[in-house]
């Protein structure tokens, strides 16, 4: 761990010598602050979305309108965190705008925005105790294989939610 400010930091996951803003495929997982259940819950395995978890759900489906160069795989929301895939494509037009943002961004920015809007929902209506954590997960997604089984994680992550509650699944094991 460094020391930045006078505080400990950890390094990031993220590759250095990557840029996010790539055209590429990404693997996402999103948590809430200290992994609290706020969007829902699982029963019989699927997941039941309360209405945050459906805002939750709400604002990703919402990112391609955001980021145009963008489209968005499988994904889920868990009653703790979200597991999803960002496809960042290569722009016919470098000089195409979103309304309010510039449309090639890196990764960070696009989960940041997300992340952003959610929480924005969360303040305006009463649920102001709901927090994500500071920071994601990512994965670059480096060939069909690995594709077909995050997809298949994504699709079955409900199926697993008690063992991954418990403690006894590992969530990244692909």
């Amino acid at each position: 761990m460094d020391l930045y400010q006078n505080r400990y930091r950890i390094e990031s996951a993220r590759l250095k010598e990557w840029d996010y803003s790539n055209p590429w495929w990404y693997f996402v997982t999103i948590n809430t602050k200290d992994h609290k259940e706020y969007f829902g819950n699982v029963v019989n395995e699927e997941m039941i979305l309360n209405d945050l978890g459906t805002v939750a759900s709400k604002c990703w489906q919402e990112i391609p309108i955001h980021f145009p160069n963008t489209e968005l795989d499988y994904f889920i929301i868990l009653p703790n965190h979200l597991h999803g895939i960002v496809i960042i494509n290569p722009l016919e037009n470098k000089n195409v705008e979103a309304p309010y943002m510039a449309s090639l961004r890196p990764l960070g920015y696009i989960i940041g925005k997300y992340k952003a809007a959610a929480k924005r929902w969360a303040n305006k209506n009463n649920r102001s105790f709901f927090a994500w954590q500071s920071r994601f997960y990512d994965r670059i997604i480096r060939n069909e294989k690995e594709l077909f089984n995050i997809r298949k994680y994504i699709e079955q992550n409900p199926l697993k939610w008690e063992l991954e509650k418990s403690g006894t699944g590992n969530i990244y094991d692909l």
